[in-house]
């Protein structure tokens, strides 16, 4: 499956683990690394001690490549961009903020820098400040989602349009057959979040992932528009914030319910009464599956990917 993606980042696949806060940490990223994915670790969870530790585990529990996703609006990122560079990863993932701050700086110390937006505009604006690739996101992903609401169907052939980089599509990828609907819709290759964050390899405590993978159609939702717009899944905590925005809750009334270190309460700690549960939409579509390892997923999806390319041929044959 070589491709551009493929080739910019030197792996055999063109899937992309995404670098989810309290799942992606180094045994998953190099699973995917070593599945022939490439793996990124999530720094939006760590402080920038525990990033270096896994950096250093990540290298020696693989040979392949992995990159690391860094929110650009976390506190202590300059201290974590210094991490990056001085242990020698090659690939960087920028997320939440402007890519022209970090692009440049990370470029000159050769590495590879992808850009995750949520519309065109930032797509454009991504090319203008020079990074690889972009990852478009559509709002059917889990967690923290773009204001615009656009789903991936429809935002990933509007970004090709946009821009001639590299593109990577995210947001309700799972399977084999959703990864060859991304390809004809212009992208080059696929970053998976919620599929991964329910494997072995996660990080997320048992509790959260036997949890999200009894969802049902529908379970999830994207609530705290007046905040930042987050898809999480249907639970006490999240029945809490529902109420309060029926009500007409203000930003810091929602805010003094959430507090702090909800997501790690849900994801990271499995308290899935007061915790916040981030998962995307297409969770119900792996009810049953049990928890499996990265390599069982990515031998499942890619058969069922070429299943799917075989049928779509003879249907046009």
């Amino acid at each position: 499956m070589m491709n551009r993606i493929a080739s910019l980042f030197g792996i055999e696949y063109p899937v992309i683990a995404g670098g989810m806060a309290w799942c992606s940490g180094w045994r998953l990223a190099a699973a995917v690394s070593n599945a022939g994915g490439l793996g990124l670790i999530g720094a939006g969870s760590m402080t920038p001690e525990l990033l270096k530790e896994h950096i250093e585990k990540c290298k020696a529990a693989t040979d392949k490549p992995f990159g690391v996703n860094v929110p650009l609006m976390k506190p202590g990122v300059e201290e974590m961009m210094q991490i990056i560079a001085e242990t020698g990863v090659k690939v960087v993932f920028t997320s939440a903020g402007s890519p022209k701050k970090w692009t440049g700086w990370l470029k000159e110390r050769g590495i590879t820098v992808v850009h995750v937006v949520s519309s065109s505009k930032f797509a454009k604006k991504c090319e203008e400040a020079g990074v690889d690739a972009v990852v478009a996101e559509g709002f059917e992903a889990g967690g923290h989602n773009g204001r615009e609401e656009t789903t991936t169907m429809c935002l990933i052939p509007a970004v090709r349009k946009a821009t001639s980089l590299p593109l990577i599509a995210a947001g309700g990828i799972g399977n084999g057959p959703s990864m060859l609907a991304a390809y004809a819709l212009g992208a080059e290759g696929v970053q998976i979040g919620t599929r991964f964050a329910l494997t072995v390899e996660s990080s997320a405590s048992e509790a959260f992932k036997n949890f999200c993978l009894n969802l049902e159609e529908g379970d999830t939702m994207l609530i705290l528009k007046k905040l930042s717009p987050t898809r999480m899944a249907k639970n006490p905590y999240r029945e809490q914030l529902d109420k309060a925005e029926a009500e007409g809750a203000t930003a810091e009334q929602l805010l003094e319910i959430i507090g702090v270190g909800r997501n790690r309460m849900g994801i990271f700690e499995g308290d899935l009464v007061n915790g916040e549960v981030e998962i995307g939409q297409n969770a119900s579509q792996f009810k049953g599956k049990g928890i499996q390892t990265v390599a069982e997923v990515m031998n499942e999806m890619l058969a069922e990917y070429e299943e799917a390319k075989r049928q779509l041929m003879q249907m046009s044959s």
